[in-house]
């Protein structure tokens, strides 16, 4: 942990009670600041309220009072979650004062190597290939954090400066990170999420390109060559650009060609020994894969490493074979691309089970790919009914269901060896759960109640 003085004697104001809002609020008191945690929520755990008091912190729960703009704080560190038209965000915003996220109190407080990682799909997965491939060769720590769900501050006060932290970093992140400064920053692609926070696209995009805002020809920006827009983004950056690609050939970086991955002109192993499946995890690969290299790591590293590796949990995870048949939970596709991107990962016959939130879109993109793909479907949730006129008009027999678990005895009785039953929903989890986490969680519950197995 670096030794900084910046917060000596400051007010800071801490925003929402996640991990990370926690971390912070501690930290900055042994950073030497005057430090008031608030939540809008009241907090179901006393503890949490205890441990931030003994710590000498003020807490204010059950709501975001309006009046914390006037008491004269320095610095508010911002839960990235909560939007800036929230009232008492959009006071501070109107008198100037400073708002940051986490990461960029991580980042403050960090003394080693940095990598980073956004895009719109594909962070998690990519984050922790790097991570295990470089410490694969490494002789120092390597570690990961962030938006992965582990909090990026925590991990830095541990770490020292011949350690490497790579960091999943979300677009909520980055808009509070003006400092932060990857030596190798990767963008995995870019659609177009979370346009209820960022309100346009181009907004979007410049949040995820401030993960490369300071960094210079000395640095390196690892990102997706496949399309002409993310061409034209990496422009937009002083770095030394290292392109990945799954459908051009770059010998600046690394792409496949004829069936082998590459790393700048040199063979590095077969595309199809990678363990996880699935072109976007290809894609996935090829940005690890260019991160590692650039940070000195070893092609039987990389091998080890993509060989055996069968995913994050919730993100096309691999759950177990029954009766040959195959358990897929891929329930953090929130999107319509993450769920074209997994079907076209089986060459299989798909059994789909898809449906959440309605967030007033429909779903014609995905009938070519339920066409193509999949064999039968069990709906569920908001969406239902556009999820199954889609369905209707690919042709494929769709049942609906009451949720994501209700559907796995469904799905097996629709079932034949040789199948894939895959939870790839297009959808947000919140209307049944809390979480997408929770919606997965559940799924692999119901299919362990129904094979009598626990997942492997």
């Amino acid at each position: 942990m670096k030794k900084i003085d910046e917060y000596q004697g400051k007010k800071v104001l801490v925003m929402g009670f996640g991990i990370s809002g926690i971390n912070a609020a501690h930290l900055l008191v042994k950073l030497g600041a005057n430090v008031t945690a608030n939540d809008k929520a009241t907090p179901k755990n006393n503890d949490i309220v205890d441990d931030l008091e003994a710590d000498g912190i003020k807490v204010i729960t059950g709501d975001n009072p309006i009046s914390l703009a006037n008491e004269g704080f320095d610095v508010v560190v911002k839960n990235p979650g909560i939007p800036y038209d929230n009232p008492l965000v959009a006071a501070f915003v109107k008198q100037g004062t400073p708002i940051i996220t986490e990461a960029e109190l991580g980042w403050e407080i960090f003394d080693g190597h940095l990598v980073s990682v956004t895009g719109s799909n594909g962070k998690t997965t990519t984050t922790t290939l790097t991570q295990l491939m470089i410490a694969e060769n490494a002789k120092h720590q390597v570690k990961y954090a962030g938006n992965i769900g582990i909090s990026f501050s925590k991990i830095a006060e541990d770490l020292g400066p011949d350690d490497t932290l790579v960091t999943e970093l979300s677009s909520f992140q980055l808009l509070g990170a003006p400092t932060i400064h990857p030596h190798i920053a990767i963008i995995t692609n870019i659609f177009s999420n979370h346009l209820d926070y960022h309100r346009t696209r181009e907004n979007y995009i410049n949040a995820k390109l401030n993960i490369t805002r300071n960094q210079t020809k000395n640095d390196f920006l690892v990102i997706n060559w496949d399309r002409d827009e993310w061409q034209k983004i990496a422009q937009r950056s002083q770095a030394t650009i290292v392109p990945f690609s799954r459908l051009n050939k770059s010998h600046e970086g690394s792409y496949v060609e004829d069936g082998m991955i590459y790393w700048r002109g040199q063979e590095v192993m077969p595309a199809k020994d990678i363990r996880l499946i699935g072109p976007q995890n290809v894609e996935n690969a090829l940005a690890a894969i260019a991160a590692a290299k650039l940070s000195g790591v070893t092609n039987d590293a990389i091998k080890k490493v993509l060989t055996t590796f069968s995913g994050v949990r919730h993100r096309l995870q691999y759950v177990m074979e029954y009766q040959e048949r195959l358990f897929y939970n891929d329930s953090k596709s929130t999107d319509i691309e993450a769920t074209e991107v997994a079907l076209q990962g089986f060459d299989r016959p798909v059994i789909l089970l898809a449906g959440g939130l309605d967030r007033g879109y429909t779903f014609e993109r995905l009938v070519p790919y339920f066409k193509k793909h999949v064999k039968a479907m069990i709906v569920f949730g908001e969406c239902k009914d556009k999820m199954k006129d889609a369905g209707n008009q690919a042709g494929v027999p769709v049942i609906e269901s009451e949720d994501a678990i209700t559907a796995v005895p469904e799905a097996w009785k629709l079932s034949e060896p040789g199948d894939v039953i895959l939870l790839s929903p297009a959808n947000a989890s919140w209307d049944q759960f809390p979480s997408f986490e929770v919606r997965g969680d559940k799924f692999i519950e119901a299919v362990e109640e129904l094979t009598g197995k626990k997942e492997q």
